[in-house]
């Protein structure tokens, strides 16, 4: 099944499609941003659009989706902050979407909504025949989504499917804030290391892996009962219930504020109808779901948590200030600690012989200068003034050495080389950090072309397996056609539609046999659709497709005239219609010319092997019959019957068989003349199980069977059906 999923980056879709390609589905997205730096390596193709674009159109009719899911109430991309604009801009959204879709004629389309959309307490749970009661901007437009994919669903007929999950939560992706109570909570806890709590207000959470496991049966299901479904654990939990579960992950230091204040408020989804259709259980209950969210944002708490917001105990915020200050002050105290080894060595070198000329000051300002910056050097340069000075006043008084302008020289060279070295090195960091911020943008981009790249690589492999598998090649169209000759010449009618069904493409495909210059009947089908003509057509009465078909044309329905095939072709033997294919579940975009043809070589493919099959038939003709009579031999009529029957397993026709109980009066001989005169051509009489005589009914139900037993009594012959003795071939 094609999938294509529609929302922005988040814990939600990285499931979602992780579910769906495990379930063997291609998945498509369409991101809604046109510079998404998210990366999705199991994604079949990613489309870089906003949701409001043109765009959207031809990325449906591309795709060609069989499913089609909107994360709605959960999608990323749409910032509540600001409210008021975000809900026009999120209404003409799902508008455009739901008016691509409805182009396609095909598929499914899923909305995820919230509990959002009811904003008054209710005191029983909440079912699906409630009206939503949404009040703030977001809630509207959430449930404005919700009316949208009903009134496309009543109005045009499209299969649209509303899933309404109860306050989802989950672990986030990193940096990534959502909107449940666990997540907050364990944020509150985080950042100021309390709790704040209201025992009046009461809901049901549901974790997201149970979520998106609920919602993908619902969305998968074939023919689902309703089209909106409430998703919810129906478990309730308070505020306070639920702070003493963070509070118990968290660990100690937690403090609980009780916040108790108004009236009850209790707002919880009834997901009795789902629970009765789908039978689906929770498996992640409130106290291991609180452990995972815990466990990550405890891992990460450096990307929810800056500066002064830093919760836990006392200890912990302490610890954080003295970090802080050690930061800025470890660079001075370095400093300082240098400078005494640097101070001894310049007192030692003075009356030295061989390191009186080295200035060990110089060295220390230039060592700070290079490791730590401007700031360091500066600050070094004035311990080694301070040292200098000090040195120099063991033999001078202070006045003098603050009038020796040697002091100022050296000075101003101290000052002066370590500004500049220390400036040079910080412009060195600057440069180094562009540097890293260059490669990191351009390693983004790299996996961004690496995704790129990949996806074409995928799209080329499977272009290059459609080229080299693709139905319209005449190899294998004839390698599947070929494998009508493995079957009996009884059954090779039978599975003609189903190898039609194949070759096509389609579901619904019809074979059936001329009896006459008028009328044909069904013979075989591969569905309830193709068989809404009947069992018998006066085929010369529809005029439009009759005249394309007598003249060996392919009959293309475009202008979908009511109660003819899609597509219809008819099979000649020496000029003489013998078979008719009709085609019924081909979308209109692929009737084509192409189409056509490859309707035409796969009738003569057919036509070859039916032909192959009646002249064998027709070589042993006496061998299956009984002589002078119509009447099949119990070996030939065996097979036939056990072919008809094998058949209808399958889905591909409908027939019945009788026995016929004959008198002590009465012969096989005059019976079968009498018989053979109240049943169709198509129609069999035979000898079955003992020498027993049975006539099998093609294309006939039990119901209509029953019409033939009465007619055969009026002529004094009983019968009944034996569906058991045909079932234990």
């Amino acid at each position: 099944m094609v999938v294509l999923l529609i929302g922005g980056g988040s814990s939600l879709m990285d499931l979602m499609i992780d579910k769906m390609n495990k379930c063997g589905h291609r998945v498509y997205l369409l991101t809604g941003q046109k510079h998404n730096r998210f990366s999705y390596k199991r994604v079949f193709e990613k489309y870089n659009f906003a949701y409001d674009t043109d765009s959207v159109q031809n990325i449906f009719e591309s795709v060609s989706p069989d499913l089609v899911v909107f994360l709605g109430a959960y999608d990323t991309n749409f910032d509540w902050r600001n409210a008021r604009e975000e809900s026009v801009r999120y209404t003409a959204s799902i508008v455009n979407l739901l008016s691509a879709f409805s182009l396609m004629e095909k598929g499914r389309f899923v909305y995820l909504s919230s509990e959002e959309v009811y904003s008054v307490s209710h005191g029983e749970n909440i079912s699906e025949l409630e009206e939503p009661s949404p009040k703030q901007f977001k809630a509207l437009a959430i449930s404005h989504g919700e009316e949208l994919c009903s009134s496309y669903h009543s109005s045009q007929g499209l299969d649209t499917m509303v899933l309404r999950l109860d306050r989802l939560y989950g672990v986030p992706q990193k940096g990534q804030y959502l909107e449940d109570p666990c997540f907050h909570m364990c944020l509150e806890a985080l950042r100021s290391g309390k709790i704040s709590a209201n025992a009046n207000n009461s809901f049901s959470m549901l974790y997201l892996k149970d979520g998106v496991e609920m919602s993908y049966k619902a969305m998968t299901q074939e023919n689902p009962a309703y089209a909106c479904y409430n998703i919810s654990s129906m478990d309730p939990i308070n505020e306070m219930e639920l702070a003493e579960l963070v509070k118990k992950q968290m660990g100690s230091g937690i403090d609980i504020l009780d916040n108790t204040i108004g009236d009850n408020y209790r707002v919880i989804l009834d997901a009795g109808r789902y629970q009765s259709e789908y039978h689906t259980k929770i498996f992640t209950g409130y106290e291991g779901g609180v452990r995972e969210v815990v466990r990550f944002m405890k891992r990460y708490s450096e990307v929810y948590i800056t500066g002064e917001d830093v919760g836990g105990s006392w200890g912990s915020r302490l610890w954080h200030r003295i970090k802080t200050v050690a930061r800025v002050l470890l660079p001075f105290a370095e400093n300082l600690v240098f400078f005494i080894p640097f101070f001894m060595l310049n007192n030692r070198a003075v009356g030295s012989q061989y390191f009186s000329r080295l200035d060990f000051y110089l060295l220390y300002v230039l060592l700070f200068a290079i490791v730590h910056g401007q700031q360091q050097a500066i600050f070094s340069a004035l311990l080694a003034t301070a040292g200098y000075c000090f040195r120099q006043m063991y033999t001078r008084t202070s006045g003098e050495v603050l009038l020796d302008y040697n002091t100022y020289v050296w000075m101003a060279q101290l000052f002066i080389l370590g500004m500049v070295v220390g400036y040079m090195k910080d412009q060195l960091a600057v440069i180094r950090n562009e540097y890293q911020e260059e490669t990191r943008h351009l390693r983004e981009k790299l996996a961004d072309i690496e995704d790129i790249n990949d996806s074409n690589v995928r799209v080329k492999q499977n272009f290059e397996t459609q080229i080299m598998n693709q139905k319209d090649s005449l190899g294998k169209i004839y390698s599947i056609t070929s494998t009508l000759e493995g079957y009996g010449p009884e059954e090779v009618l039978f599975y003609a539609a189903q190898v039609l069904s194949e070759v096509m493409n389609s579901k619904d495909v019809a074979v059936y046999t001329v009896a006459n210059r008028e009328y044909a009947r069904l013979f075989s089908s591969t569905s309830q659709d193709a068989r809404k003509l009947g069992n018998s057509i006066q085929y010369t009465a529809m005029t439009e497709m009759y005249d394309e078909v007598k003249e060996h044309r392919v009959y293309i329905n475009k202008s979908m005239t009511e109660g003819l095939p899609l597509m219809a072709s008819a099979i000649y033997a020496d000029e003489e219609m013998q078979l008719i294919l009709m085609l019924w579940g081909i979308p209109w975009q692929r009737m084509t010319l192409a189409e056509a043809n490859r309707l035409t070589i796969v009738g003569h493919l057919i036509h070859d092997a039916v032909v192959r099959a009646n002249r064998y038939l027709e070589a042993l003709r006496n061998q299956r019959y009984i002589e002078n009579t119509n009447i099949l031999d119990e070996s030939a009529f065996t097979q036939l019957v056990k072919a008809f029957f094998q058949a209808r397993e399958r889905g591909l026709t409908e027939c019945s068989l009788l026995e016929v109980e004959l008198t002590a009066g009465q012969t096989k001989e005059a019976a079968a003349r009498a018989l053979g005169a109240l049943i169709r051509p198509t129609d069999y009489i035979g000898v079955f199980q003992n020498g027993r005589m049975h006539v099998l009914l093609s294309n006939t139900s039990m119901e209509s069977a029953q019409w033939v037993v009465n007619r055969f009594l009026e002529k004094g012959y009983q019968s009944q059906t034996r569906e058991e003795a045909a079932q234990c071939l």
